[in-house]
């Protein structure tokens, strides 16, 4: 019969509510281009293509993948200094924050 994992759909929801939700809460005036900039920061899943399988529902992302180790996620944290790359850089550690709490779940 069909089944239902719920962890994975709300995975996906989460990365796409939290940065809306950041971006409406801190930078209203310009949400959309904040939320924009900050979705973009599912760019960094590119790295999973060099994995094998791709996908792999019980396998923790942090440390795994190259983009998701913790020189990246300080990388990341540098991009949130200057206020040209601020945006990216807050959705990149959503991003890494809501791939951690998953990592928790498994």
């Amino acid at each position: 019969m069909f089944e239902f994992e719920l962890r994975p759909i709300l995975h996906i929801l989460l990365h796409i509510a939290v940065p809306v939700a950041v971006a409406r809460l801190f930078w209203p005036a310009y949400w959309k281009r904040a939320a924009a900039w900050m979705l973009a920061g599912w760019l960094i899943d590119i790295d999973h293509l060099l994995a094998d399988p791709i996908y792999a529902p019980g396998r923790c992302s942090i440390g795994f993948h190259p983009l998701h180790t913790w020189p990246a996620i300080a990388a990341y944290g540098a991009l949130t200094v200057p206020r040209r790359t601020r945006w990216l850089g807050v959705g990149l550690l959503i991003h890494i924050v809501l791939d951690a709490i998953d990592c928790v779940l498994m």
